[in-house]
């Protein structure tokens, strides 16, 4: 048994971990962390994620102004040399708000749907994530992970817990954002909606049933549909969204079908108020932008009712 080599070998990276302290690999990481021109970084194709310049960012630049970027943002080196934002788009923007010409980052070795699937678990941290923001999210990290499950195990980097094998993407996606599998299901159905339709989803003006609903109909069909929304002021309720794409899979709704089904009075249609331009825009100034056109009538409004009530209390004595 003398002399015998032990088939035992340890892999490197094991042996790295157990034989380096953690301040070595706080160190290592620290080396991935340095300020990069923001010229040379582009934002993540197609991000889902809207950057604001509301309140918030506003209170951010002045931060960054006070204590610089406290935590980097994460980018990946791509294969002309520039750098790809995979989070801390709102970091970057506040940094060109701020007049820096850098942004601290970490630099990750990820291919792009593994950088897809971090840029939306990081962008799910926002406190406030719009319908719109969500679905496209949710729709990019599904077509991520449907990718990585088609290749083989040794091309395929991505990790699933445990509890989470053998489950479909759909639903990891579901379990890991507290959202029910049927919730993830509609969010993502809100990416075949035009624009316009996903824009009334995000106001608040359709609700999420019906656009569902919607979503089935073709691009033509959903415009036909927007252009009665802007002529009824009102959005189709859930039973109206119904008969619209049952109407769509039988092959009869046309143009004429939508307008008869949005012409109906629903309990969300707000009683119209006419007012010909020509009469009001006469009685305004010329000097009033025509963009101001609406704070001015509204002002003149107040004025004329403040007057009707002090004549009503003269009146009245």
């Amino acid at each position: 048994m003398a002399g015998r080599k032990s088939d035992f070998t340890l892999p490197t990276n094991t042996l790295d971990d157990l034989f380096s302290s953690q301040e070595e690999r706080n160190e290592a990481k620290l080396s991935k962390i340095r300020d990069i021109p923001l010229s040379e970084i582009d934002d993540f194709p197609n991000h889902p994620f809207q950057v604001r310049e509301d309140e918030d960012m506003f209170q951010l630049v002045e931060s960054i102004k006070e204590r610089g970027v406290i935590t980097p943002a994460t980018v990946r080196q791509k294969e002309d040399g520039r750098y790809e934002l995979v989070s801390g788009h709102r970091r970057k923007k506040a940094c060109e708000l701020a007049g820096f010409e850098t942004l601290r980052c970490e630099v990750v070795d990820l291919d792009r749907d593994e950088a897809t699937i971090l840029m939306v678990e990081s962008n799910f941290q926002r406190s406030q994530i719009l319908p719109s923001e969500k679905a496209h999210a949710y729709k990019m990290r599904l077509d991520a992970m449907k990718r990585q499950a088609g290749r083989p195990r040794k091309e395929n980097g991505a990790t699933v817990l445990p509890h989470l094998q053998g489950k479909k993407s759909r639903q990891i996606i579901a379990a890991e954002s507290g959202e029910s599998h049927e919730q993830v299901r509609k969010y993502i159905r809100l990416t075949k909606l035009v624009p316009e339709l996903l824009e009334f989803v995000d106001e608040g003006k359709m609700k999420m049933r019906p656009a569902v609903e919607v979503s089935y109909l073709d691009e033509d069909c959903q415009r036909d549909l927007v252009d009665e929304i802007d002529l009824n002021d009102c959005t189709p309720s859930h039973a109206q969204a119904i008969r619209m794409r049952k109407f769509f899979e039988e092959g009869k709704l046309t143009t004429e079908a939508i307008s008869a089904i949005m012409s109906e009075d629903k309990p969300n249609q707000r009683e119209k108020i006419v007012l010909r331009g020509e009469r009001v825009r006469s009685l305004i100034p010329k000097n009033v932008p025509l963009n101001q056109t609406e704070e001015y009538v509204c002002k003149a409004l107040e004025h004329y009712n403040k007057f009707l009530r002090n004549r009503a209390e003269r009146d009245s004595r």
